[in-house]
């Protein structure tokens, strides 16, 4: 499991808005695009740059395919990224402020310490 790349690929998602749309659309196909694509750009450097062992383990794809933040949650993903994307994705089929508080039920269950978010 990789805190780091869950985090990453929200990250990266979230800074493109045809990539959010793709994602919405088709959840399962921008994960695996991305992580043949993308997962092992390094961020901020020019495109060549690459590393070669970042991958997702099938729980955290099974979960960024399933658009499921709260298994993204516990597996350590920053709430604040996956708050701030799923907001992008999803606000528009709710009410005003009706996907935060989706968000806030679904992890309410969460007791403190929260799951590491550190990476």
């Amino acid at each position: 499991m990789s805190k780091y790349l869950l985090n990453k690929f929200l990250f990266t998602i979230d800074r493109d808005p045809d990539l959010v749309e793709r994602y919405r659309t088709d959840g399962p196909g921008t994960v695996e695009w991305w992580e043949a694509e993308e997962a092992n750009r390094i961020l901020n450097c020019i495109s060549d740059e690459r590393t070669t062992w970042l991958a997702f383990d099938d729980t955290e794809r099974k979960a960024l395919s399933e658009h499921d933040y709260v298994t993204l949650f516990k597996l350590g993903a920053h709430p604040f990224l996956t708050l701030t994307l799923f907001i992008a994705m999803f606000e528009r089929d709710h009410e005003p402020l009706g996907f935060q508080k989706e968000y806030a039920l679904r992890l309410q269950h969460f007791e403190m310490p929260y799951p590491d978010i550190a990476t």
